[in-house]
Order: C-alpha cells, then sequence, then structure tokens
C-alpha cells in the first residue's frame, strides 16, 4: 500500500514539475517502483510550441532543448523522491516519443550495486528479448558484453545494455560531440527497434519504445511500454 502511496504522490510531482517548466504539463503520469529501477511514464506532453517544431520536421531541435531542460531538473526530482519515497536514486536516464507525445524518465537505485553480477528477475519470454536486443545493436553498432533485463509489471519491461560504444563514437564523445551522438542514436536505434519483433516476441501490442545512455559508463537502457492483455 505504501509503494502505490508514493508512485501516487511521485505521479503528481513530476506532472505538476514538467507543467511549470515546460508550459504544458502531460495528460495522464505512471509510476513504477521496483528495486533497482523506478519509472515514470508520461502521455499527452507536447506544448503548443513544441508541436509547431515536430509539424516542421525539427524534432531533434524539440528532443535537444528537453535534454537541457532535463539536466536542470535532476537535481531537484532527486531530491524530492528522497523526500517524498525514501527512495535514494543513483542516476536518471529519460528519452520522448514526439509523435506518440510520450515520454520516460528512468531511474536507477543507488543499491544497484548489490544487483550486478547476479541477474533481474526472470520472466517468460527473457532470452528471446535478449537474443533480439543483441541483434539489434549489431546492426547499429555492436553487440553489447552483457545484456540483462526485467519486468517491472505487465505494461513495463527494462532493458540494460553495458559496453555497447564503438570506438568512433567514443571519439566523438572525448571530442564535445555527445549530444549530437545522442540525438543521432536515438533516431537510430528506436528505428530498428520499433521494426524488429518485439511484439510477436512479448504477444503484446508495443505502445513505446525509449532509449538513453550514460556514454561514460558505457550504458544503455531501453524501455519498451506495452499495452496490457
Amino acid at each position: 500500500m505504501e509503494r502505490k502511496s508514493n508512485e501516487a504522490e511521485i505521479a503528481s510531482y513530476v506532472g505538476k514539475l514538467l507543467r511549470d517548466n515546460f508550459g504544458k504539463g502531460p495528460a495522464s503520469v505512471y509510476v513504477s517502483i521496483q528495486e533497482p529501477y523506478m519509472t515514470i511514464y508520461f502521455r499527452d506532453f507536447l506544448a503548443p510550441m513544441e508541436r509547431v517544431l515536430v509539424d516542421q520536421k525539427e524534432d531533434m531541435r524539440v528532443e535537444e532543448t528537453r535534454d537541457l531542460l532535463m539536466q536542470g531538473l535532476i537535481p531537484e526530482i532527486k531530491a524530492s523522491i528522497r523526500v517524498m519515497a525514501d527512495l535514494e536514486i543513483e542516476s536518471f536516464y529519460h528519452d520522448w516519443s514526439l509523435h506518440n507525445r510520450s515520454g520516460i524518465i528512468i531511474g536507477v537505485m543507488k543499491e544497484v550495486n548489490s544487483f550486478e553480477g547476479r541477474e533481474l528477475e526472470g520472466y517468460k519470454e527473457k532470452e528471446q528479448v535478449h537474443d533480439e536486443i543483441i541483434r539489434v545493436s549489431k546492426l547499429a553498432e555492436k553487440a553489447p558484453e552483457n545484456v540483462d533485463s526485467c519486468k517491472l509489471n505487465d505494461r513495463t519491461l527494462v532493458v540494460l545494455r553495458d559496453g555497447i560504444l564503438v570506438r568512433i563514437e567514443k571519439e566523438l564523445i572525448r571530442d564535445g560531440f555527445e549530444e549530437e551522438l545522442k540525438l543521432t542514436k536515438r533516431r537510430l536505434e528506436k528505428g530498428l527497434l520499433h521494426d524488429h519483433q518485439f511484439e510477436s516476441i512479448l504477444s503484446a501490442k508495443v505502445e513505446d519504445i525509449f532509449v538513453d545512455w550514460d556514454f561514460n559508463l558505457d550504458k544503455s537502457y531501453i524501455i519498451i511500454i506495452m499495452k496490457p492483455n
């Protein structure tokens, strides 16, 4: 019961925070907490000015602006969640689906270190999902050194990849092109992920796919949002 209360409180807080900072808040916010992750999924989130830019095919400009705003908001979100839910979030990742008017924030808890070295909780399709993630990663860059995943609930699948950057990407990051690389990889990888077989593997309609990276740690998270049966 306490977890559900925390999830509702965080959802309300994030909805207001986005509205205050972006000029328009999402119509709905769904929070899921299951160690070592917390996801915040929001829908119908696109400000009027952003809609104009998206209509003019300026998606990357909108994403770049949002990424900059999120960098400023993350410390506040981290501190507020610590107070509201007594959760220590080590790192945050985020991504947007502008054409679906949706977005995701994923928090990785500080306790994640105690989960490393052992697999996350299993689910029936885990091996097939990992095979498909490796196949997509090979098309985009290279096979990850490690893949793990877990279902937070019947609509949220979290996939962790370690060791995916190739040498040219590391050089671009070193030369200060981190944001440009992220925007390009987002478009490439999400296009490939949407073209693959996750719906048939998971026996569920895929509503959204999100991707983000920590280039310093050479880590990436993929979030697949499914329509519950």
